[in-house]
C-alpha cells in the first residue's frame, strides 16, 4: 500500500479528532463578525477557498480566500488564517512575516518544528493528520473539517458518508477514461478544484475543474464518449442530461461533498495503478515548495 493510499484511508478518524478538538480551538481560530481572509498554496488555496465559502454563506462574515503569493497586501483584514501543511511554504511564510504587528494571524499547520509556529500569532497543529505523502489529502480535508466544525457545520454523517466512500467500489470502468471533470457549487467549488489536483499529480490525467453553471459556457465542449463528469454536491437542474447527452459518463455525488471528494482521491489512486504510476512519486513535485532567496 502507497503512502497516499495508508493515509487517505485514515480520514474518517482524523475527522472525527478535528471535530472534537474545534471548541478548543476556539480562541485560535475567527469569530463571527470578523472580516477574514485565508490563504494557502496548492492543496490548501482549494480548502481556503471552500471554508471561504461555507464561513461567508453562515453569516459568520465576509470572507476570502487567495493563493499566499496572491494576497492583496493593502486590503485591511481583522484575521488572516494560513493553511499549510509543512509549515516551511515559502511564500505562506513570507506573507506572514509582513502581516506580524499588522493584523493578526492564526497558522493551521500539522509539524510543530517548522518557522510558521514564529511568524504566526496563534498556531492550530494538527500533527495527528500529517503525512509522509507529496500528495495531499488528509490533512488538507482535516483542516476544513476543524473550520467546518468551529462553524457548526459539521456532523456525524460526514464521517459516516466517508467511511462508505472508502468502503463502496468505484464505478465499474471510471478508470479508463481519458478525460474528468469535477463540478461543484458555492463551498464545493474548491473541493473539485482539490479533485482535480489530485488526479493531476497523482496520475497525470487531464482533468478540469469548474462551477457546475460555467461548465456549459465552453468547457462541456471537450465531454464525449470516455470523458467523465463529476460533481460534488447538488447539481443545476438539467444539467445531468445535457452531459450524458455529449456521451460523457455522469457521476452523481450522493455522499457529503467532502466524502465525495474521498472517492475521487481513491479514484486518483486507481488511475495512477492503471497507469504504472507511484503516486507517492508524483512528476516534478516535493512535499513543500521552498524557494532558494532571491
Amino acid at each position: 500500500m502507497t503512502h497516499v493510499e495508508s493515509e487517505l484511508t485514515g480520514q474518517p478518524e482524523c475527522w472525527t479528532r478535528a471535530a472534537a478538538e474545534a471548541e478548543g480551538h476556539r480562541g485560535a481560530l475567527p469569530v463571527a463578525g470578523e472580516r477574514i481572509a485565508l490563504v494557502g498554496c496548492g492543496t490548501s488555496y482549494f480548502m481556503a477557498q471552500s471554508v471561504a465559502a461555507l464561513r461567508e454563506g453562515a453569516g459568520q462574515g465576509e470572507t476570502d480566500a487567495f493563493a499566499a503569493s496572491e494576497f492583496p497586501r493593502q486590503r485591511s483584514y481583522d484575521r488572516v488564517v494560513a493553511l499549510t501543511r509543512s509549515g516551511t511554504t515559502t511564500e505562506v511564510l513570507d506573507l506572514l512575516a509582513q502581516l506580524k504587528g499588522r493584523i493578526p494571524t492564526t497558522a493551521i499547520t500539522a509539524d510543530p518544528r517548522t518557522p510558521v509556529m514564529e511568524v504566526a500569532d496563534d498556531v492550530v497543529v494538527l500533527d495527528y493528520a500529517d503525512e509522509r505523502s507529496v500528495v495531499q489529502t488528509r490533512f488538507a480535508t482535516t483542516a476544513l473539517t476543524l473550520l467546518r466544525a468551529h462553524l457548526g457545520l459539521h456532523t456525524k454523517a460526514v464521517v459516516t458518508d466517508a467511511r462508505t466512500a472508502l468502503a463502496e467500489p468505484l464505478p465499474e470502468g471510471l478508470v479508463d477514461c481519458t478525460q474528468f471533470t469535477f463540478l461543484g457549487r458555492g463551498w464545493t467549488v474548491g473541493l473539485a478544484n482539490e479533485a482535480g489536483l489530485k488526479m493531476r499529480e497523482a496520475a497525470l490525467s487531464w482533468t478540469e475543474a469548474y462551477p457546475a453553471m460555467e461548465y456549459r459556457h465552453g468547457p462541456i465542449s471537450v465531454s464525449t464518449h470516455g470523458t467523465a463528469t463529476w460533481m460534488l454536491g447538488a447539481a443545476p437542474e438539467g444539467l445531468a442530461e445535457q452531459v450524458r447527452g455529449t456521451g460523457a459518463r455522469w457521476i452523481d455525488g450522493g455522499l457529503d461533498p467532502l466524502a465525495e471528494l474521498v472517492r475521487a482521491q481513491r479514484l486518483a489512486v486507481a488511475v495512477a495503478a492503471a497507469r504504472g504510476l507511484d503516486p507517492d512519486q508524483p512528476r516534478h513535485l516535493t512535499r513543500s515548495v521552498v524557494l532558494a532567496d532571491s
